[in-house]
């Protein structure tokens, strides 16, 4: 079948169409013909050889990938061939064919293009595991989400918007944190304009919020602590500012703050699973009624997946960038 591959990490020159072995399968999985996938941040990473496939995932990139199925193993019950999916992936997303457990895979809804199928998964997931159940949000909560102009940001903002909460994001220009605000988020905070704390605490009328999503790391650290309310939470899911950082113990204890360090891609596919399913039961209408869905930037045919590897890497887009299957 054919992938994306590269014999060296490196740059994006390096990444081209190669012809690999289809993916074998597992009695409890699926096979998809990807029609549509995208980009993210970690694809970057696997690209420069920074961030490998977990042990016994597909070598290959791709977090995520939407299609049709065209082979079940023989334990799965609930699909049936020919059924449009988009699942969430530990790799491989970025192959004509692709494998995964059918409990990492959700139905596509029907007034979805293929590519919004191939750009959902991984940012809805991401943003719901990480708010609502490691965070664990109370209902009508405050959440503080960086990066509002990224897939996961926008993704959040659309989540927290279905769920009556209070959104407040973090973007670097003036566009964006409109973009943010138009896009649904109740405060938006330009990073670049001082300490965010403080800015969170005006907004909220000193009350500060009730989970911080980070995708920022040890730059943010005492920032973040500081924007909490007693009992909150830090996910942290990324470290684009650093893995180190200095934090008021004493601030913790008074404040009986959690950090929670949060990645999705190596976990069991039995919590995938029940993470899948714990997002159907609360976002499930929603998503089929097309009142959460993913905000593309732009559109890029697979064999260009390079032109979308630097468009991530400026930074610019908002949203997301997808990329569509051979024809």
């Amino acid at each position: 079948m054919r992938a994306i591959v590269f014999d060296e990490p490196g740059d994006e020159s390096v990444l081209y169409t190669g012809e690999v072995e289809s993916p074998a399968m597992g009695p409890n999985d699926i096979r998809i013909r990807m029609r549509a996938t995208s980009v993210n941040r970690a694809d970057l990473l696997q690209r420069q050889g920074m961030y490998p496939s977990p042990p016994g995932a597909s070598p290959l990139i791709g977090l995520e990938a939407a299609g049709e199925i065209i082979e079940m193993g023989n334990e799965v019950t609930g699909w049936k061939t020919g059924d449009r999916v988009m699942a969430i992936l530990p790799g491989g997303g970025y192959g004509e064919e692709v494998v995964c457990d059918a409990g990492s895979a959700l139905p596509v809804p029907d007034i979805y293009s293929d590519e919004e199928a191939g750009s959902t998964c991984e940012v809805f997931l991401t943003a719901f595991l990480n708010i609502f159940m490691l965070g664990d949000i109370p209902e009508g909560g405050r959440v503080l989400v960086h990066g509002g102009g990224s897939g996961v940001g926008t993704a959040a903002i659309s989540l927290g918007k279905e769920a009556g909460l209070t959104t407040l994001i973090t973007a670097g220009s003036e566009e964006k944190c409109q973009r943010c605000i138009d896009h649904g988020a109740d405060v938006a905070i330009n990073y670049n304009d001082g300490d965010f704390s403080e800015k969170v605490k005006e907004a909220t009328d000193g009350k500060g919020v009730h989970v911080v999503l980070d995708c920022i790391g040890g730059r943010y650290l005492e920032q973040n602590c500081k924007s909490l309310t007693a009992d909150g939470a830090l996910v942290i899911i990324g470290l684009q500012g650093g893995s180190k950082g200095e934090i008021n113990l004493a601030r913790m204890l008074t404040k009986r703050l959690k950090v929670v360090g949060s990645t999705m891609r190596a976990r069991p596919a039995g919590k995938k699973a029940m993470m899948v399913k714990a997002f159907m039961d609360q976002f499930g209408d929603a998503l089929k009624a097309g009142r959460i869905r993913p905000v593309i930037q732009d559109i890029f045919p697979i064999d260009r997946v390079g032109d979308g590897h630097r468009a991530m890497k400026e930074g610019k887009h908002f949203g997301k960038l997808a990329l569509r299957a051979w024809e």
